[in-house]
């Protein structure tokens, strides 16, 4: 069977009730992407899920990475990003595993970064108003604002910010030296793509519809939101003092 040009990274840590379903999801796309799972060592099983997947049907399409502990939104993505530069894949994907950002939309990020031309394509909530479906109106509010916050501080030219839901070519994580990411939680997303835009990337974002988890537990905490309140202004201040280099 050809090898896959992508490859979907999904972080997990408790999300039995989602992962065989969020993979065979994927797998039934037309385009062949395939999935690379970092679980942070879930004590629900979610990685002896993966394996059985892994051992029973999609032994050449289905990947894990297991660590122990919960290390972190940022350093599960960075793990993933080398994994699969280190296996030749064009395009590297971030998507969560509850269904929150819907697998039938990775297709239009995928075509926006290899036939449209966009170095990073978002996933965006908020491009075309507010597409946010089941989540607490409070949640919205601070979402939808602190995209807006982020905007304003960096003039970055990105309606959505904090999207976790993403498709990089290759090149631009080969550019960006992924070693000097520092944040680990909800400004990880913001850090990523400020990095991108000030190293001379194409940014696209492709509207889509976020609906909040179903099954499972939310991994949100306030704790995530202060990290991102301060983690922008020391981002604007990088940038002023020049930073913010390609990888050497």
């Amino acid at each position: 069977m050809q090898k896959s040009d992508s490859v979907v990274i999904i972080p997990t840590y408790n999300e039995k009730e989602n992962i065989e379903n969020i993979i065979r999801t994927v797998f039934s796309l037309e385009h062949r992407f395939d999935i690379l799972i970092i679980d942070d060592g879930s004590p629900d099983g979610t990685a002896n899920i993966v394996k059985n997947l892994m051992a029973v049907e999609f032994k050449d399409r289905l990947h894990l990475v297991e660590r122990q502990g919960k290390l972190g939104l940022g350093t599960a993505y960075i793990a993933g990003f080398k994994w699969a530069l280190e296996h030749g894949y064009e395009y590297i994907f971030e998507m969560d595993a509850d269904f929150s950002h819907d697998p039938n939309d990775v297709p239009r990020l995928y075509k926006a970064c290899a036939e449209d031309g966009a170095d990073v394509a978002i996933g965006s909530r908020y491009v075309t108003g507010v597409n946010v479906v089941n989540w607490p109106m409070g949640r919205v509010l601070m979402s939808y604002y602190a995209s807006k916050y982020v905007r304003i501080v960096t003039g970055i030219p990105v309606h959505d910010t904090t999207a976790g839901f993403k498709c990089y070519r290759r090149r631009v994580l080969e550019t960006i030296d992924l070693d000097a990411i520092r944040f680990k939680g909800y400004a990880f997303q913001i850090e990523m793509k400020f990095t991108a835009y000030k190293l001379g990337f194409k940014i696209k974002e492709v509207p889509v519809i976020f609906v909040n988890r179903q099954l499972g537990t939310s991994k949100m905490s306030g704790g995530i939101f202060g990290e991102a309140l301060f983690g922008v202004m020391r981002l604007r201040w990088a940038s002023i003092c020049g930073k913010i280099k390609a990888k050497k």
